[in-house]
């Protein structure tokens, strides 16, 4: 459809929104902001629910053998009789808690919730190229997180073969085969998605929306979905391939002479388990910048508007993020480094993975360089964005030794490199999206978030973030294996399992500490008082619509005049310049 005519049926449906049914206008919606308003809830009710899993593994952790307190009693016997986790259902944790966390809630929170919500109105469109394909992408998720959550009530219950579904355990383990079909319909979700995100930033933008006028947000939501788009098919072969193994007896990845239970398997023949080693991280490495790169584009937001002065090398962290987004095909063996690949091959790799870290380090540079000068207003949007920028820091700096394959040798399958992916994802994206909360929810809802508690959640969740994972570095490097069911069974972990206390109470202290923001949140919704349409005094196009927009969300089509990062203009009143306001005009 031609983007004039786009505009014109958007606005006929903007006139007859209300005489849709509810089912149609609230559930099965076609309203780009009402799909990312989905995606927010649903994500937030999955990372609760997948940090629910982790406080009952760090108990297991902490104090190994031991009954849980006032919830032991009502899990099941099966799992935990007397109170007790068993090793099985202990597997079925981690598992469970990864693929949750990463799968649905991170990524669809970053990429379905803000993504859905925010790009449209930034690039002044009306809504999503594909309107009906987004309604798809979020229905293809909710399902599939649905028969995740529903394998723990199973016969065998939960996947048990960690978040990673490693052959041959992954073959021969039960509760994996609700676990891939879940898959198969979040990776057509995020095929859906990631279509509908390129076609709409590419095709939709507003009149005078060149490419560099687009805000970071919006560069960041696109290489994402490219990324997306492209990594996401290999591990759709692969999932399809390891259901062939569980079900209809082929071997792609049973190895010859596998023995279980003391009997060779039947079905053995030939298989190849580093094969979905390989197709599982080409997804799960770009992966990886499909969690951080929306993360960097709400903080670049955050932190140009609450400086006052434009971003410090724009087209630097867009060319960045372009590179990121092209070298995260070419890293992911570093994952690998022990499963047996030649030397060379390993060096190959280890080059790469140490190039891709120049792109981030720009990144984080031109955020920190940004802050130089400007007239910084310390907002709780603009705390999250600060935190972020040391916190992320740690974590890819810990992230070279595990890409360099002497200290790989060493460090792989440790509290190290948990350590080193939860300051990454945790500590940075996690703290980015908090941050995009506070941000945009007077966009949202009309209302702002109540700052007082704002800034208690913010620092209680960053020291309580760093308790859990910092003491993880000084375990890995003692030589902790991670994964472990007991972490006494092995002598030389004795020395460190104080520090496994210490991140257990750090954790449950942590979900104490969400209570806050969770109360804040859905009270401000029905209860704060009334947000003015740009309390922010934003530039970027999303704050030229009235707050919540309206169905079409804006009433004409508007037009960009200027490069999105306009604040302090020279020998200008005001410390702000809007996109769409003419050469001249006063805001």
């Amino acid at each position: 459809m031609p983007e004039t005519a786009a505009l014109s049926h958007h606005g006929q449906d903007r006139h007859d929104a209300h005489k849709l049914p509810w089912v149609n206008k609230y559930v099965f919606s076609i309203d780009h902001k009402v799909i990312g308003l989905q995606y927010l809830f649903t994500s937030m009710f999955f990372l609760l629910f997948g940090f629910m899993l982790i406080m009952l593994i760090r108990w297991q952790l902490a104090f190994p053998g031991k009954p849980i307190p006032l919830i032991g009693g009502l899990l099941s016997q099966a799992l935990a009789p007397g109170g007790i986790i068993t090793p099985e259902f202990y597997n079925a944790l981690g598992a469970m808690h990864g693929t949750i966390m990463v799968f649905l809630g991170i990524v669809p929170m970053g990429v379905g919730a803000f993504g859905n919500y925010i790009l449209p109105l930034q690039i002044g469109a009306p809504d999503m190229a594909f309107p009906r394909l987004n309604m798809m992408s979020y229905w293809l998720y909710v399902p599939g997180g649905l028969l995740m959550l529903a394998s723990f009530f199973l016969p065998g219950g939960a996947a048990q073969s960690g978040w990673t579904s490693y052959p041959p355990l992954s073959i021969i383990n039960p509760g994996q085969t609700v676990w891939l079909v879940g898959m198969l319909f979040l990776i057509f979700s995020s095929l859906f998605g990631a279509i509908n995100f390129l076609v709409t930033g590419l095709n939709m933008r507003a009149p005078g929306m060149s490419l560099w006028r687009l805000p970071v947000f919006v560069w960041a939501q696109l290489v994402t979905s490219v990324l997306l788009l492209l990594a996401f098919p290999p591990l759709q072969a692969a999932a399809i391939l390891q259901f062939m193994d569980r079900v209809a007896g082929t071997s792609f990845y049973i190895p010859e002479g596998l023995i279980v239970g003391g009997q060779a398997l039947a079905a053995s023949g030939g298989g190849q388990p580093i094969l979905w080693q390989h197709l599982f991280w080409f997804l799960a490495h770009p992966e990886v910048y499909v969690l951080i790169l929306p993360a960097m584009g709400i903080v670049a937001e955050i932190i140009a508007n609450n400086t006052r002065k434009p971003l410090y090398g724009y087209k630097e962290i867009v060319y960045s993020m372009f590179f990121i987004g092209g070298m995260s095909f070419v890293v992911w063996a570093h994952h690998m480094f022990i499963s047996g690949m030649s030397p060379a091959l390993g060096n190959f790799f280890l080059v790469t993975t140490m190039i891709i870290s120049v792109p981030s380090v720009a990144v984080l540079t031109c955020l920190v360089f940004s802050l130089k000068g400007g007239s910084i207003r310390f907002t709780t949007p603009m705390l999250f964005a600060l935190a972020f920028l040391p916190l992320f820091g740690i974590g890819g700096l810990t992230g070279l030794p595990l890409g360099l394959t002497v200290t790989d040798i060493y460090l792989h399958d440790t509290y190290y490199v948990i350590g080193h992916f939860h300051y990454v994802v945790v500590t940075g994206t996690i703290i980015a999206l908090m941050g995009g909360v506070y941000h945009w929810f007077p966009k949202w809802f009309g209302r702002k978030m109540n700052d007082a508690w704002g800034r208690v959640h913010f620092w209680t969740t960053a020291i309580f973030m760093n308790g859990i994972f910092f003491p993880m570095f000084i375990q890995g490097l003692a030589g902790a294996q991670r994964r472990l069911y007991d972490p006494t069974a092995q002598a030389h972990n004795i020395v460190t399992q104080p520090l496994n206390i210490v991140s257990s109470v750090s954790a449950w202290l942590l979900f104490l500490a969400q209570i806050p923001f969770l109360v804040n949140f859905f009270h401000s919704i029905f209860k704060c008082e009334k947000s003015e349409e740009n309390p922010w005094r934003a530039t970027t196009l999303e704050w030229a619509c009235p707050s919540p927009p309206p169905h079409g969300n804006f009433d004409k089509t508007p037009h960009v005049y200027r490069e999105p990062y306009d604040y302090s203009p020279e020998g200008y009143l005001s410390d702000w310049r809007p996109q769409h306001q003419e050469a001249g005009a006063r805001p």
